[in-house]
């Protein structure tokens, strides 16, 4: 059946998990502001979700605010101080490891993120304590969770790799089998951590007793971040990046988020002047404008601090009319083959003084490295998977270097006065998705519709390991036999399945404060609001 967006009247929330939505509600409804809300739903989803996002991973915020300017924060780690090139040569690596203690290199930058978000709720007049924020998730953790049916098919499919890696069977295998839908799992240990932060302050996590547990667990694992490296560390309050189109200025994470290829594809669709939303012109347009954004992001988005071009410039009318001119729109052209994986959440609030938050938080892939900390349940992050072994390249490993993320949270303000934020979860594909959602919209399609029309994502062939565009199985066959006659290699999925991304947005419209609110069929959540 066609999804109905809901309405509501003064805020909303939107999430991937209902008990996150749940947390977000309550705190609009205690007079918190979007700000308060979305930390407290990262909290309680950290806990509830734990496959797809936790406080061992990172984070990262774009606010606006009723003025509509936007602010971005940048709450991603460097890798350790002991993370070099050399001591994972020297173990007999050549590449970073995908699961386990090694791979596991970068310090969690989420906490981080709360604790300047905290700071920016209270300049807007936010009054809640950082202990009420993090209430339910201690709760959660404490009393337990019935795990999600998202849950149980992610550890079924990849418990054989994860259950040799230190923690993970202790903490989510407490019967020594996988868990199934239903079941009920607590986490008693980061209870004990929350509760910490809740008494002592976000900070703790970094500096003070928490940081203490937590670095002791990862030296005794042998792990390549200190508990120097946490001490360190710090979130970035960052410029983000924009890009005007006729109505309308969007805002992404500038790098090492790949925030800029989102703005890419958007920028050359504009200029193919697509028209109708879902047909043939319209999908191959973003296919095409999406294989030439991630060919620069894979050349071109690093830490920052390795990059030699300015990433704004990719965005000038000049270099995107220049791409656009060599986009074919009766042919495919080739791609480089996608498809790393990137198992996230994203969630998005509106207050009712107007103010927006478009907010992701990710361990990378499906329960991140898999290494669980015993002292504090911490479920640490493989993000360092985006680093290289090779030391010519721009994303090369170092200490102290920031690994590149597929993480792209996104935010639409038009020139009408909607403030729009919007997100999803889905690896490489996060652009090619958040293209999708949005230029529907803004082709007319109705805010639910728009987040449950079938997608497509370029990918990774299982056997051949060659470049396919798999698609939704849910087109017209007219358009499939379009495609494949302009040389697309189709791949059928499955209608609905994860891969295809947890896609959601909100809409202010501002004449009368009406919020409309949509989370991902594909998902286990909703939007609930005042």
């Amino acid at each position: 059946m066609p999804m109905e967006p809901s309405v509501f009247g003064h805020a909303a929330v939107a999430t991937p998990h209902h008990p996150a939505s749940e947390t977000g509600q309550r705190i609009l409804i205690q007079g918190g502001n979007a700000i308060e809300a979305m930390i407290a739903m990262a909290a309680t989803i950290a806990v509830t979700y734990p496959h797809m996002n936790g406080m061992g991973g990172d984070g990262f915020w774009l606010v606006a605010d009723k003025s509509r300017r936007v602010r971005a924060i940048q709450a991603c780690g460097p890798a350790g101080s002991r993370a070099t090139i050399s001591a994972l040569r020297d173990l007999g690596y050549d590449e970073v490891p995908s699961r386990g203690v090694l791979s596991s290199l970068t310090v969690p930058g989420a906490i981080a993120g709360w604790q300047i978000a905290a700071e920016m709720a209270r300049a807007f007049g936010g009054r809640l304590p950082v202990a009420l924020l993090l209430e339910d998730a201690i709760r959660h953790a404490r009393d337990g969770i019935t795990v999600s049916a998202s849950q149980a098919r992610v550890e079924a499919a990849e418990i054989d790799e994860l259950k040799a890696v230190p923690g993970f069977a202790a903490h989510f295998m407490p019967s020594g089998e996988a868990l199934k839908a239903g079941d009920r799992l607590l986490q008693p240990a980061l209870a004990g951590l929350l509760e910490q932060l809740a008494h002592a302050g976000l900070d703790d996590f970094y500096r003070g007793d928490a940081a203490r547990e937590i670095a002791a667990d990862l030296d005794r694992a042998g792990a390549l971040v200190t508990r120097e490296d946490f001490r360190r560390y710090e979130a970035r309050l960052r410029e983000p990046l924009s890009l005007a189109l006729p109505g309308v200025t969007l805002s992404s994470l500038p790098p090492p988020t790949q925030g800029l290829s989102t703005l890419i594809i958007l920028g050359l669709a504009e200029r193919l002047g697509l028209k109708r939303a879902g047909g043939f012109e319209h999908l191959h347009g973003l296919i095409e404008a999406a294989k030439r954004a991630s060919a620069i992001a894979d050349h071109e988005i690093a830490d920052p601090a390795s990059m030699s071009a300015d990433p704004g410039a990719f965005l000038t009318p000049a270099f995107l009319e220049r791409e656009a001119a060599a986009i074919s729109m009766a042919r495919a052209a080739p791609s480089s083959p996608q498809g790393a994986k990137g198992d996230t959440v994203w969630m998005g609030a509106i207050d009712k003084e107007g103010l927006a938050v478009s907010y992701i938080q990710s361990i990378y892939w499906d329960y991140g490295s898999g290494l669980v900390l015993p002292k504090t349940g911490l479920l640490m992050q493989n993000r360092g998977l985006a680093f290289s072994l090779d030391a010519r390249s721009p994303r090369a490993l170092a200490p102290g270097r920031l690994p590149f993320h597929t993480l792209a949270p996104a935010m639409a303000l038009f020139a009408d006065g909607r403030v729009m934020p919007f997100g999803t979860m889905g690896g490489d594909a996060q652009p090619q998705i958040l293209a999708q959602l949005f230029s529907r919209y803004r082709l007319g399609e109705d805010l639910a519709t728009a987040v449950d029309a079938p997608r497509f994502v370029l990918a990774r062939d299982g056997k051949t390991r060659k470049s396919v565009l798999q698609l939704e199985d849910r087109f017209d066959e007219s358009l499939l036999n379009a495609l494949d006659r302009a040389g697309h290699p189709i791949d059928i999925g499955q209608p609905y399945a994860d891969s295809f991304g947890h896609a959601g947005a909100l809409v202010r419209h501002i004449r009368d404060g009406r919020i409309e609110a949509v989370h991902d069929p594909r998902a286990d959540g909703g939007a609930l609001g005042l």
